[in-house]
């Protein structure tokens, strides 16, 4: 039972129970209940005396006021958030441990502080002792950018501080390591997090600086704490990578001054995070040629066209179930596209090992990348190669249709810009697509899975 005043709350989810217990019903986390007193998250000693102010109302229509966005000389980061940085807005970044979050910020303070006008930047890290980020800065030969470096956690000497500045950007790094004394509970709990992200997320707003929160991620790759958090802030960005591979992909899932799903490419260098403004070229630069089972796919990340190989690897199996191993791809999708040979092309794959691989890292998410696994998988079945120069793009459907998917003029561009002779690709792209095509491509078009096999005859 609890005691009277107290609650008990999931670390995961935020679910509130009258007692504890071993598992959370709502998110299924074992041993994520904690418990904390009844109003210590910030938002419930809001004094019910005073009768409030009657608010004005507006019509749609308006002049809107024009955001002056600040460039932060980072390419790929000013892309990802929409052109640059909104003057108030509240940046959520997460990503797994060891990723480069704290490099890429370190890196935006130091590039941002170096502007003409000397904006001010606070990096406040809550996780790493000052030394630790000076050896940091001077690994990546930035110890002489004019950045404001502190080490603290209490969230009133934080805002006391911040009141008194002229901060253009702040950098909290990590939300999950902050406190206030109101809060009952431990640093990293619910109610911490909630209350620690409102009061510098009010602040933010009032004194018009940018602020980055830096957000820990579950073991399912998701931000760590309340899902409030995420409504909370104007955008949410996950840095994704490998450590196997030196790209890294900042990708945004959520942006009130941008466009969603849009990515920035890096790559980890011993200086640090390096742009990458042609990924295309970088993720197929160790690609072999006339390799059976490789194609190469002309897929969309937000606005930017993106060239990946696709590896596939199909094998005899020595057991009563074949394996199915998918790496940067969905494991169901691929299931599916299987499914559709077998039934539609009369292939045998119950009896084989069947690997997928996305070579360089990146994860792909689009059904247009149906028809370049459907060709890859063919071809490791037949040990038959495809052209080295040639690029592939489609939807399947269940039926075997292969569907139409969206910007493909954009795609045969990045393709020949870098090279590529040929493209397979649906059928119906429509007419208005193949007028306004002005690229040199031969394109071959298919319209059912039934073709894909007179590829490898």
């Amino acid at each position: 039972m609890s005691k009277k005043g107290s609650e008990f709350v999931c670390q995961s989810c935020g679910a509130v129970y009258a007692k504890w217990q071993g598992k959370c019903d709502a998110c299924g986390e074992w041993n994520s209940i904690i418990e904390e007193k009844k109003g210590g998250d910030g938002f419930s000693n809001i004094s019910t005396q005073k009768k409030g102010k009657m608010i004005d109302f507006v019509s749609l229509s308006g002049e809107e006021k024009a955001i002056n966005r600040i460039q932060t000389g980072i390419k790929e980061l000013d892309r990802v958030a929409g052109g640059g940085l909104v003057p108030g807005s509240v940046i959520l970044v997460g990503g797994d441990p060891g990723i480069g979050k704290s490099t890429l910020l370190l890196q935006v303070s130091a590039s941002v502080s170096n502007l003409d006008g000397n904006p001010e930047c606070y990096y406040i890290s809550g996780e790493e002792a000052i030394d630790q980020v000076r050896i940091r800065a001077k690994r990546l030969k930035l110890e002489q950018s004019p950045v404001h470096l502190a080490s603290a956690t209490e969230i009133k000497d934080i805002i006391a501080t911040l009141e008194k500045s002229k901060a253009s950007v702040v950098i909290i790094d990590s939300i999950q390591t902050m406190y206030l004394d109101e809060v009952e509970s431990t640093p990293g709990s619910v109610a911490q997090v909630r209350a620690c992200a409102y009061e510098l997320i009010k602040l933010a707003k009032k004194k018009g600086f940018v602020l980055f929160l830096v957000g820990h991620v579950t073991k399912q790759g998701s931000i760590a704490g309340p899902r409030v958090l995420e409504h909370m802030v104007d955008t949410v960005l996950y840095f994704e990578g490998e450590r196997g591979h030196h790209f890294r992909i900042l990708r945004a899932v959520k942006n009130r001054y941008g466009a969603t799903d849009e990515i920035g490419v890096f790559e980890m260098q011993d200086q640090g995070l390096m742009e990458v403004e042609n990924p295309s070229a970088l993720f197929l630069a160790e690609r072999q040629g006339n390799i059976s089972g490789s194609c190469v796919f002309a897929g969309i990340e937000g606005s930017r066209p993106v060239l990946v190989e696709i590896q596939a690897l199909v094998c005899p199996t020595s057991y009563a179930s074949p394996k199915r191993a998918v790496v940067g791809w969905d494991s169901n999708r691929l299931s599916m596209v299987l499914a559709v040979l077998e039934a539609r092309c009369g292939m045998n794959l119950s009896s084989q090992d069947i690997y997928l691989n996305i070579a360089g890292g990146l994860k792909i998410s689009e059904p247009a990348a149906d028809l370049a696994v459907a060709m890859a998988v063919i071809s490791s079945m037949t040990n038959k190669p495809l052209p080295s120069d040639t690029v592939i793009f489609g939807e399947i459907g269940l039926s075997g249709e292969i569907r139409a998917v969206s910007q493909p003029n954009s795609r045969l561009k990045e393709a020949n810009k870098l090279g590529f002779k040929s493209a397979i690709l649906p059928a119906n792209i429509g007419a208005k697509e193949k007028k306004t095509n002005r690229v040199d491509l031969a394109i071959h078009e298919i319209g059912n899975v039934q073709r894909l096999i007179n590829w490898f005859s």
